[in-house]
This record gives structure tokens, sequence and C-alpha cells, in this order.
């Protein structure tokens, strides 16, 4: 005679070892990753099965590779130094900017949607080749236009997974509203551009070193004067950054990033 499932026993662990299946994970939609049990923090794509998976189900995205030479080559290592490196840093940034806005900004800011956003931006370069993502060298036109797929290749990867479409929206736009002119940008999406500009400026990369916070933040404000910037967004990173004690450090001399 079976056991009765009851769910409010699991409370007090009356019926022992009771699992859905082996992976504790019941989906019940066609998306990726969607309608299940499972964690639904947005670092779970962050698998090389998932994103075998999100490869096999888009044919955009495999004419995409195919169109640029790319060759279908997961570069799990990199992706992973992102999740707890830059992606990491540019979500703990956004969240910073976030709090010290003015009132009126904030209240036009999803912040789990920027979260989310801030961490999946460049998803899309785990299928950037190792050797052009980490070349020591200036890239060529050939491997920077390669090198700047990465937003559509991360909006490519992550369409069918049942994210919103905010969520997106950021992953594909979050370098237009420096590369496009003609390209409006929200307040999520200036504020995830500004985290990410000021994280990749100072963090160590193979072709460059790590800028102190005040040179990143030297080389930003020239972004202001250009208009690329808005000076609110810019003056709470500031507030963010000198609320950070390990922010305090000299002034030298600057260089640019590979963004």
């Amino acid at each position: 005679m079976g056991i009765n499932f009851n769910p409010w026993r699991l409370l007090t662990g009356s019926v022992p070892q009771i699992q859905l299946n082996n992976r504790y994970s019941v989906p019940f939609g066609n998306n990726i990753g969607q309608d299940s049990f499972q964690n639904n923090s947005v670092e779970r794509f962050f698998d090389e099965k998932y994103i075998q998976a999100m490869i096999e189900q888009n044919s955009e995205l495999k004419n995409i590779l195919s169109k640029n030479k790319i060759p279908v080559r997961l570069n799990m290592n990199e992706l992973m130094e992102l999740k707890h490196g830059h992606c990491k840093d540019s979500t703990e940034i956004c969240a910073k900017i976030y709090k010290v806005l003015p009132q009126s900004l904030k209240s036009q800011v999803n912040i789990k949607d920027l979260k989310d956003g801030a961490m999946l931006h460049d998803f899309g370069k785990v299928l950037i080749p190792p050797e052009i993502l980490n070349k020591h060298g200036k890239l060529t036109e050939e491997e920077l236009k390669i090198m700047k797929l990465h937003s559509e290749l991360g909006y490519q990867l992550l369409k069918n997974t049942g994210i919103n479409n905010e969520v997106l929206s950021l992953v594909r736009n979050h370098h237009d509203n420096v590369n496009n002119k003609n390209f409006v940008p929200d307040i999520n999406l200036q504020v995830l551009n500004l985290a990410d500009r000021y994280s990749a400026l100072t963090e160590s990369r193979v072709y460059k070193r790590a800028l102190t916070p005040q040179q990143a933040l030297t080389i930003i404000h020239k972004d202001v004067e250009q208009g690329n910037v808005h000076p609110i967004l810019y003056k709470a990173l500031i507030e963010a950054v000198n609320n950070n004690p390990q922010s305090k450090m000299p002034l030298k001399s600057v260089s640019v990033s590979r963004v």
C-alpha cells in the first residue's frame, strides 16, 4: 500500500526521502529553465548543458555564428570568471548606484531587472573565441567586429529561457547608448552601462592593468562632458565609490579598457 502524499508532512520530516525526481525539478513549460521548482536566480544559466540547449533550439544564433565564422565552442572558463568577477561586480555597483539615486529617478528603476541584466550582460562572451577575448595586443577590425557581437549573442542565447523583455533588452543593448547616437536608453540601461564601464576600468585583465577608482572616475567624467553619461548618474557613482573605504587611493596616469 503506497504512502498518501501530504505536502504539509514534509515540513515535519515525517515522510523521509520523498523526491519528485533525480534533480528535484519538475518542468512544466517548453522554454529552458521556465516553470520549474529549481532556483530561479539567473545564475542557473551559467551551466554548460543549459547553454548547449540554448544553442540547439536557436537557428538564428547558429546563422550568426556561421556568418561570422565563429566556431560553436563554449568558453566556460571565461564565463565562470565573469560570473564571479566582472558580472558580479557590475551587479553590486548597479545596486549601490540605485541606492543613492534621487527618489524621482529611483522610482523609475526596476532593481531586480537591473541586477539580473547586470549579471547576464556579458553572457554572450561564452561564444567569443578566447584568442580574441584575451588578446594581449590591439584587436583587428575583424576581431573587434566579433567582440562587439557578444551583446547580440547573449540576447540570442537567453531569449528562449523565459527571461522578461526588459532584462533581454539590457543584455542586448548595454553598449548602444555609447555606440549608437540615435539610441535613447532608459534609466535601467544607463545605470548598467555606467556600472559596466566603471567595473571594467577598475579590474585587471590580460591586456591591461587595473585603474584606481579615481582614475576610472576621471575617464568617465570625460563621458559626462561629451554627453554620454548623465551628471546625476555620475554623481551617484561618485557617492557609491566614496562609500567604499577601499576606494581611497592615489591618482595616477590613465589608460583605456576593452569593454
